[in-house]
């Protein structure tokens, strides 16, 4: 590869362990939480919070720079902070979660031979011989809390059961709430419960944004391109899909020795990570949506991440021209443009002061869709002669 076609110059930055150095669109809940924690952690109390929301809606970013800024500064009494943070995919009981508790406080024991309250025993005398006030922070909590655990009690009771001085985050896709025993619900109350929206288009442009210029090499991105990105990863309000979009489109960028980062990039990213246009597809296009969606591709192969409308009615006049076509109406341009957004081949979105539509598309490359569009619509109009 040519120094030229360089653009990931800190690829670590894209992946979903990274922590950035700002929560773009999460500082208010930051900001909220470490004023919760802190006005309880000067009263010398606990506090305790359900975190939950979807797929990369920055759940555990959150909870990690929470607790990376309660250790900077926070204090329980005389008690130092310590965050703990455990994903319980791959630690989904009460022993394993209690042996990377006792690893926290410096105590290894084997995987076997003990009982859970000895596992108890021991965690309370590792953290007697080094005080300090530990913010464990329980990952993917679902698989731990629906298999009737008893740890959630015991840790958010730890001063009652004489464990030690503990705060408990839970975090998880959905409400553990519900899946709490009564005895647990108490410590959650309406204060001690946060639930992150979904990103919009805007925000996931701005995350977009901040982690690029952290990434990949200045001048290789515009923000027109990060737009294209969110608004293909708009739907869900994942952050972390429009990242991995975001670094495949920069490895084909890449592969293609190329010196920026291209909507067709993105296109083939978005094309190897979630395939959605299949050749079957085509098949069932009529004559009419075959003839736009060719104009629209060979209008996006040549630049842009979108075209206004009235432009590309004007493409698809030119080609009906070269094609011996008869022209098509305003009205059947448009009915045409609305039944390949309701199949999902194509976005529509309204400009600034609604007098124009941008059509994009975002699934196959346009280069590679463009041959094959040429190729159906040969063919459909072979069948017609």
């Amino acid at each position: 590869m040519s120094p030229a076609g360089r653009i990931l110059l800190h690829e670590e930055t894209l992946e979903p362990s990274y922590l950035p150095p700002k929560l773009v669109h999460r500082e208010k809940e930051l900001a909220l939480l470490l004023k919760r924690d802190r006005e309880a952690f000067q009263k010398g109390l606990s506090y305790h919070l359900l975190l939950h929301g979807g797929v990369g809606s920055g759940k555990t970013a959150l909870a990690r720079r929470l607790g990376s800024d309660l250790e900077r500064g926070g204090r329980l009494g005389q008690l130092p902070v310590r965050a703990v943070y455990i994903n319980c995919w791959r630690r989904a009981s009460d022993r394993t979660v209690m042996l990377d508790l006792l690893r926290s406080v410096h105590v290894s024991l084997p995987d076997r031979g003990y009982s859970l309250s000895e596992m108890h025993d021991v965690f309370e005398q590792g953290l007697r011989r080094n005080p300090q006030h530990l913010l464990v922070l329980l990952d993917e909590a679902s698989a731990l809390v629906k298999q009737e655990t008893k740890l959630v009690y015991l840790l958010t009771r730890s001063q009652e059961v004489e464990l030690g001085s503990i705060s408990l985050v839970l975090i998880a896709v959905e409400d553990l709430f519900p899946y709490l025993d009564p005895a647990s619900r108490s410590s959650f109350g309406v204060t001690h419960r946060l639930f992150l929206a979904p990103y919009d288009r805007e925000s996931l442009t701005d995350i977009l944004e901040a982690r690029a210029t952290l990434a990949l090499r200045p001048g290789s991105f515009d923000r027109d391109v990060l737009e294209q990105i969110a608004r293909i990863a708009a739907p869900n309000g994942d952050a972390r899909f429009a990242l991995e979009l975001l670094s495949g489109a920069a490895h084909a960028a890449e592969d293609a020795d190329s010196d920026t980062l291209t909507p067709e990039h993105v296109r083939r990213s978005k094309g190897s990570l979630l395939p959605t246009v299949a050749e079957s597809q085509l098949e069932s296009l009529s004559t009419n949506e075959l003839g736009v969606l060719l104009a629209l591709t060979r209008s996006l192969k040549r630049k842009g991440t979108s075209v206004a409308s009235q432009k590309l009615r004007a493409t698809h006049a030119a080609l009906l021209d070269e094609l011996g076509g008869s022209p098509m109406s305003r009205t059947t341009f448009w009915r045409t443009l609305k039944e390949l957004e309701r199949d999902g081949l194509v976005t529509l979105d309204t400009g600034p002061s609604g007098e124009s539509n941008q059509v994009g598309m975002d699934e196959m490359p346009a280069s590679f869709l463009t041959t094959l569009l040429e190729e159906r619509l040969g063919q459909s109009r072979g069948r017609k002669a």
